[in-house]
């Protein structure tokens, strides 16, 4: 049994992920905001079903944009084997036409949040020499499309923070992964933050139809029931990886449409294990077996 805190679990696949893996015997911690308040209906689901089914489901508020918020919740769960940071949304529109303070809070959600949770757990991890950290990014970290720049921004930036994280916590025995989802059936598309200056985004009507069109090219793939958009396809994946033993797991998985970019990653690969060589690290890719 390990002990899993999970967060973002109001909804997709932090949700799906606390009950599947409180059924296969672990003990999860789910972690989502207003647990009290807007989340309470999601905090109460967890509850009920853990207590039907007499599984180890604890809820407990956190919210990833608020240091206080993390740190109090970290301190409530004794000890962690896997922590799996996927809270986060997208923002979508033409780049001019966010607010600065806008793209900082898009920022401040999927990139600080993560190191927000890793800073609060990783002195536990770091006593115990062990660890597993799966960093839920997408396959917009990977390529960029018209609309989505913002988004981009953070998911790039996630990447980059997850790797070079890899690097430094492999020789303390600690293994990051990145799981890269493509589109998923999870309301991604229903819950995306437009731009509050609507004036701006009026003169991107060319973005706005991509945006409009791209949603749905993916409400098609949605109602294909042989597309792989069941967001158990990520939680499958997240399972795969905490199984696996530690020194075996990619940096990178693609999980569901990939629209070509596991092709990208294989090329990336050997360029990204031949700099690390060169550089005299190539034995910090993750922990040793």
């Amino acid at each position: 049994m390990k002990k899993i805190l999970i967060t973002g679990c109001s909804s997709g696949f932090g949700y799906q992920a606390a009950k599947y893996l409180a059924e296969k015997g672990h003990h999860v911690y789910a972690t989502m905001r207003k647990v009290a308040g807007n989340n309470a209906g999601k905090a109460s689901d967890l509850k009920e079903f853990a207590k039907a089914n007499k599984l180890n489901i604890d809820v407990l508020d956190m919210d990833v944009t608020s240091d206080e918020s993390v740190n109090s919740a970290v301190k409530q769960i004794p000890t962690l084997d896997v922590v799996i940071n996927n809270a986060g949304y997208g923002y979508g529109g033409p780049v001019e036409a966010f607010s600065s303070e806008e793209i900082l809070q898009q920022l401040d959600l999927n990139i600080v949040g993560t190191i927000r949770v890793a800073k609060a757990v990783l002195p536990k991890l770091r006593k115990q020499k062990s660890g597993l950290i799966i960093q839920v990014s997408s396959t917009a970290g990977r390529a960029a499309f018209p609309g989505f720049g913002v988004y981009h921004a953070s998911k790039w930036g996630l990447e980059g923070v997850s790797e070079a994280m890899r690097y430094e916590l492999a020789p303390l025995g600690i293994d990051v992964v990145i799981v890269e989802p493509g589109p998923f059936s999870t309301n991604f598309f229903g819950n995306i933050v437009q731009p509050k200056d609507a004036e701006i985004a009026s003169a991107y009507e060319h973005v706005a139809g991509f945006i409009q069109d791209f949603g749905g090219q993916v409400q098609n793939f949605f109602e294909d029931e042989n597309a792989p958009t069941d967001p158990m396809v990520v939680v499958k994946i997240f399972e795969d990886l905490i199984n696996k033993p530690a020194g075996s797991r990619p940096l990178r998985t693609i999980a569901g449409l990939d629209f070509g970019f596991q092709a990208l990653n294989d090329a990336v690969e050997p360029i990204r294990v031949g700099a690390l060589a060169a550089m005299g690290v190539g034995d910090w890719d993750g922990p040793k077996a």
